[in-house]
């Protein structure tokens, strides 16, 4: 599938969480977050599901950043494609 992954711009605050959009194609269908630590970490779909710790750690469910753009891991879009199945 192609899933697509952009920083949500919202203010934040200095400790608060990092919040992302995760499309599929041009379809917005979850909202993923993780403390500023990256310790905590969930997603929430838009089709109501939930889950408060998918893949592992925040490192394991996101690659990428700084120069490189923030992507999906291979794991997390399989986790994806099985929730919304």
């Amino acid at each position: 599938m192609n899933f697509r992954v952009e920083r949500d711009n919202a203010p934040r605050e200095s400790f608060g969480e990092y919040k992302y959009l995760i499309y599929r194609g041009s379809t917005l269908i979850a909202r993923y977050w993780h403390d500023y630590r990256g310790d905590e970490h969930g997603i929430e779909f838009l089709n109501g599901k939930s889950n408060m710790w998918p893949v592992g750690r925040m490192i394991d469910f996101l690659e990428g950043g700084g120069p490189q753009p923030v992507v999906l891991s291979k794991r997390a879009e399989a986790f994806i494609e099985e929730w919304l199945a």
